[in-house]
């Protein structure tokens, strides 16, 4: 898949009706300041696409992204952000269930973790929830710059035991050097053929 034109859609604080709604969706899930907004504009070559911070809890709201006309990258809010209230947590639960229980369209799902670090209990939660809903997903390991790329295979090991695939199923990937981007666009691009 080559993403030849992104843009911005709309911004959510609940799953709803949208402009497009109707074409495949493709959603980016991970804990906060995993990276989900520097993946988006690394994938789209577009550097303020989404809109990145270096606070955790940043994305509250679900935000729709138009790739070449005919999909939809749909950005979830992190989860697991220590400093959000028990309140704002729950809400931001409530609003993922209902995206991922409701939306027709969507096709995959891209799970972001830190390749530096094993998997929290929330990300071990995310992955059973997606397969118990039967929900196609792929596992991207961010920040992979971070680490040589001889470590990389270690790094993984933790990773693929919590979430339970296998390392060649795990995507390491870096929005510094681009690491990974042609992988991740192939797995989205195999999803909408699906």
């Amino acid at each position: 898949m080559e993403i030849k034109k992104a843009e911005f859609v709309t911004s959510m604080a609940g799953y709803g009706a949208f402009e497009g709604l109707g074409l495949p969706q493709i959603a980016v899930v991970g804990k906060s300041n995993v990276g989900k907004s520097s993946l988006i504009n690394r994938l789209c070559n577009r550097k303020g696409l989404a809109r990145t911070s270096s606070t955790p809890g940043k994305t509250r709201l679900i935000n729709v992204f138009l790739l070449n006309g005919d999909t939809h990258l749909i950005d979830l809010p992190g989860y697991g952000y220590a400093k959000v209230d028990k309140q704002e947590k729950q809400r931001w639960g409530a609003m993922m269930q209902k995206y991922f229980e409701t939306s027709e369209q969507l096709c995959h799902v891209l799970t972001l973790v830190d390749i530096r670090h094993e998997p929290t209990q929330d990300d071990v939660q995310m992955n059973t929830f997606l397969r118990q809903m039967g929900i196609p997903f792929t596992v991207v390991a961010t920040k992979a710059d971070k680490i040589s790329r001889g470590a990389r295979q270690k790094q993984l090991a933790p990773i693929c035991r919590a979430l339970l695939v296998q390392p060649w199923e795990v995507i390491c990937f870096s929005s510094e050097d681009g690491t990974g981007r042609e992988q991740v666009l192939e797995a989205m691009e195999k999803a909408l053929q699906d």
